[in-house]
């Protein structure tokens, strides 16, 4: 109570903070009169003029008032838009790095320009977020006008461009792209073999649009790179003749979880088959050596005791193919992951299909962590605040609105079923309808808006159905969802980034109806009609009562519910919102169906009927926070295991860098070198043993199989007061000896190259092998808790042992192939092409948090040919129009420092030596 009073005295920490902002934006609004005199080349100069006063030693925070000033007059003269005195609020609080919360209409996509526009002057990049393809390619159209006035380049990253279109998009100084695109391009950069192959600038600016879509929602789910894997064919069926072989006695089933757990006699027993079969390493089956066979474990011991043929799935044409659980049809193509597919095909004996292995993978936490600076924009993030401040040390900052908000948001109405529900909302949208109020719906799943759209159509209602899967057609649509008499049914993701004006859209009606109407007194007369019909519809659409948005239940996130009501009451207008649930929904389902409140709805309401409350609703409200908390957990976790992985990444990466920015890493393999000899020695003469302990013979194998050498340890042996120190003296001298000799034979230009790509091979290779390592020891980490330990201590623990394992693998496979390895120089007219090692085929999935589909969209060979036809003329986009066919003794991209195994520029999905690139 008092702190609401205070509240109305003093005005909230964001209201201060808001307010402490008049001061910057008055001295903004005093350069208009100066920027309105200039002309526009004197306009378009201050960009050169601001990057001098940097050069010279002055800060971005000086230059934001003039440099407002200039985006926001030329956003006058470009585009016929000029910003809001709210939205200049908006724009410092994203150059200051925090999230700025404007409500829908507000103008977030014209707002980034001011913060873009004064970090790009930098010349280091501005990276500009967004949650679809669709969606930066028409961010960078609509706003790469402004930009390009004001002498600035721009870039967009979709889909399927090659690799010199993306290196020319990241070096503009504004770059559009979805956060699927920004992230796998960084795990791509980093399993490259040369600097020159690389895509990506260091990391500067990026701002996120919706940025509670994208760094909430979607980041409980990793964007991870896969390829494919070594045939493990054997150790699945030796895994799963053991489990045929187990006692049901021997293990603990929990079919609610489809998880089994072997008791301490089934571990035992377990281990000793195993240890007969030659699979166990050692005689421990915990002990970390053995964690990929735990994991083969557990997943054969799901296969054969939980997963039943002809329920789960069923063996068609020698194939498994999964059944799925609630429509009981078969899906053709779909594979459970983590091998337990592999474990279904070796128990029913079918050809085990090799798995995709984890190649590289990155949390959106952790990728966007990387930018030293982070800014973000949406309409809903104060719910989460909590969380961006913790995972992303961002604030976010209310703007307010640029007039009084006017829609009316009516109390919740409650009813037993969801047909019941339904026939409710039914009758309500006809009624809308019959007045020419436009309707839009929230849904949260596509077979409920399915349902809805029949009971439309028993009501005899026109209406269209989206369900958020082909964003451009669905823009088009959501953008005239405000027309007179309009009824709309969109899932919660349909439509997101698009603006609902009353009355219809003009520019998208300019680009649907107009789309082949040539520039001229005919489509500027055909503009001026629909401008005055749009302004007629309007004023009908305002009399019926504006924009009606219904919500069908209550989202388990309170952001997602007012993301929909907020679509509604845009710039001052009226508009009306409304949600409807039923105990069916799943968010009411927490409550349970014997708690007091579900018997009183059972026992209290006649069929059809319904009731509102306030104390209702607040119930609702509670439950939602419960669920936004257990997600955040959920969240947080993933993060927790990440972070961990994150670390070694990092190391890895930093590595990679190093040693393709090298000239030469020779000093890194002498001392790898000198390391392993250290390491078998050390293995075979344990420091503080005796000499008659040491294991001589192992030693001598060690060393013949590493070094490829038989020195005479025997009668190094021998001599008096012989020290293990100094039999890995002798080893070194020798083994630097060998490699003296070998090198004389070698070009020392060829012999560098050869270095650095034998590391970069070793390296990529036992990270792959580490990163499957990780997977499998984080499914069954969990089983520590039942020792009463931390499973994510124990996971740093063990994950930290693996690395320096692989460390050490690294140094000895390094060592032993340089040793080994015979060096035969042909001629240089027989050599050909340099051959670098090439990136195996990717796959490169994102599972989205709501539907399940893998929502990261797979590389079509010469797709970004068709991009390109589609027009669009952006500096560095590249989109340039057709590709070109290869003309003999004609390179168009000569000069252009395209790798010559790189795909070729014009997207034709050939490499560019095989292309354009071919000698005359």
């Amino acid at each position: 109570m008092f702190g609401a009073l205070a509240k109305s005295i003093f005005g909230s920490s964001n209201d201060r903070y808001v307010k402490s902002l008049d001061k910057q934006v008055k001295k903004i609004a005093a350069f208009e009169d100066t920027m309105k005199a200039m002309s526009n080349e004197e306009l378009a100069a201050q960009t050169v003029k601001f990057r001098g006063q940097l050069e010279a030693g002055a800060t971005l925070d000086d230059l934001l008032p003039e440099a407002f000033a200039t985006v926001r007059e030329a956003a006058v003269r470009a585009m016929g838009m000029r910003h809001f005195d709210v939205q200049m609020i908006g724009g410092i609080v994203l150059h200051r790095g925090e999230i700025a919360e404007m409500r829908t209409g507000e103008g977030k996509t014209l707002v980034g320009t001011l913060a873009v526009y004064l970090n790009a002057l930098e010349g280091k990049g501005v990276h500009v977020v967004t949650v679809n393809d669709y969606l930066a390619r028409r961010d960078a159209e609509t706003m790469g006008v402004l930009y390009e006035f004001l002498g600035l380049t721009v870039g967009v990253i979709v889909p399927n461009l090659n690799e010199y279109e993306r290196r020319q998009a990241y070096e503009a100084d504004i770059t559009y792209a979805t956060n699927n695109e920004l992230g796998f391009d960084y795990l791509r950069d980093n399993m490259k073999h040369e600097r020159s192959q690389m895509v990506q600038r260091p990391f500067n600016f990026a701002i996120v649009d919706e940025v509670d879509s994208i760094l909430i929602d979607e980041a409980r789910t990793p964007l991870i790179i896969s390829g494919p894997t070594d045939d493990k064919s054997e150790l699945y069926v030796s895994v799963d003749a053991v489990v045929k072989q187990i006692d049901p006695e021997l293990y603990e089933a929990d079919e609610k979880t489809k998880s089994i757990t072997l008791t301490e006699d089934g571990v035992e027993w377990v281990e000793r088959r195993l240890e007969e079969a030659g699979i166990l390493v050692g005689s421990n089956l915990y002990d970390v050596e053995n964690t990929m066979v735990v994991h083969h474990l557990d997943q054969a011991l799901k296969a054969n005791v939980m997963f039943k043929r002809d329920i789960d799935y069923i063996v068609k044409d020698d194939k498994v193919v999964i059944i799925d659980e609630f429509t009981g049809r078969m899906m053709d193509g779909r594979r459970w992951s983590n091998g337990l597919h592999q474990a279904v095909e070796a128990k029913e004996g079918v050809k085990i299909e090799p798995e995709n292995q984890t190649m590289a993978s990155i949390t959106f936490q952790n990728y966007f962590r990387m930018y030293p600076k982070l800014a973000g924009m949406t309409g809903t993030a104060a719910t989460e605040a909590t969380e961006f401040f913790e995972i992303y040390k961002m604030n976010v900052v209310t703007i307010p609105t640029n007039l009084p908000v006017k829609r009316i948001d009516e109390e919740d109405e409650f009813y037993k079923n969801t047909l019941d529900k339904f026939a409710a909302i039914a009758r309500l949208i006809r009624e809308k309808n019959e007045i020419g109020q436009p309707v839009l719906v929230g849904t949260v799943s596509i077979e409920k808006s399915e349902l809805l759209s029949e009971f439309l159509t028993r009501e005899g209602v026109k209406h269209a159905v989206l369900n958020a899967r082909f964003h451009e057609m669905e823009a088009h649509i959501v953008a005239q969802a405000g027309r007179l008499g309009a009824v709309t049914i969109a899932t919660n993701m349909a439509g997101r980034g698009t603006d609902i004006k009353l009355g219809g859209n003009l520019e998208f009606r300019i680009d649907d109806e107009l789309r082949d109407v040539p520039e001229g007194p005919e489509r500027e007369a055909a503009i001026a009609r629909m401008a005055a019909e749009i302004n007629a519809e309007k004023a009908k659409v305002l009399e019926a009562g504006g924009l009606c948005v219904i919500g069908t239940e209550r989202h388990e996130s309170r952001r997602i519910d007012n993301q929909l009501r907020g679509r509604s009451g845009r710039q001052g207008d009226p508009g009306l919102s409304k949600f409807y649930l039923c105990l069916e929904d799943d968010l009411l389902r927490i409550f349970g169906p014997d708690t007091l409140f579900a018997r009183m709805m059972n026992s209290n309401l006649a069929d059809g009927e319904a009731i509102g409350s306030k104390w209702l609703s607040k119930a609702i409200e509670n439950a939602q926070k419960k669920v936004e908390a257990r997600n955040y957990d959920i969240r947080k976790q993933v993060v927790e295991y990440d972070d961990v992985m994150n670390d070694q990444r990092k190391v890895i990466y930093e590595q990679r860098s190093d040693i393709m920015d090298a000239q030469a890493v020779d000093d890194v393999v002498l001392d790898m070198r000198h390391e392993t000899i250290n390491a078998i020695v050390g293995d075979a003469c344990p420091p503080g043993s005796y000499p008659e302990q040491w294991n001589v013979e192992g030693l001598k194998e060690r060393v013949a199989e590493v070094l490829g050498m038989t020195p005479p340890i025997d009668d190094w042996l021998e001599e008096d007061a012989v020290e293990p120190d100094l039999i890995s003296e002798r080893l070194i001298a020798l083994a630097d000896a060998h490699m003296a000799a070998k090198l004389e034979t070698v070009e020392p230009e060829t012999w560098r190259g050869l270095e650095k790509s034998i590391l970069l091979e070793r390296l990529d290779h036992h990270w792959k092998e580490h990163l499957a390592t990780l997977d499998a020891l984080r499914q069954v980490v969990y089983l520590r808790a039942y020792a009463q330990k931390t499973p994510i201590n124990e996971y740093k623990q063990e994950a930290f042992g693996l690395f320096e394992k692989m460390l050490d693998g690294i140094r000895e496979d390094v060592t032993r192939i340089l040793m080994i390895s015979e060096i035969r120089m042909q001629p240089i007219d027989q050599m050909g092409d340099f051959q670098l090692p090439e990136l195996p085929d990717f796959l490169t999935s994102h599972i989205d948090p709501f539907t399940g589909e893998n929502d990261a969209v797979p590389q079509v060979p010469g797709a970004a040919a068709m991009l390109g036809a589609l027009g669009g003329g952006l500096g560095g986009s590249g989109f340039g129009g057709a590709a070109p066919a290869p003309v003999p003794g004609q390179d168009p991209y000569a000069g252009q420092g395209v790798n010559r195994n790189a795909p070729c520029p014009c997207g034709s999905g050939q490499k560019y030596k095989h292309c354009h690139g071919v000698a005359a």
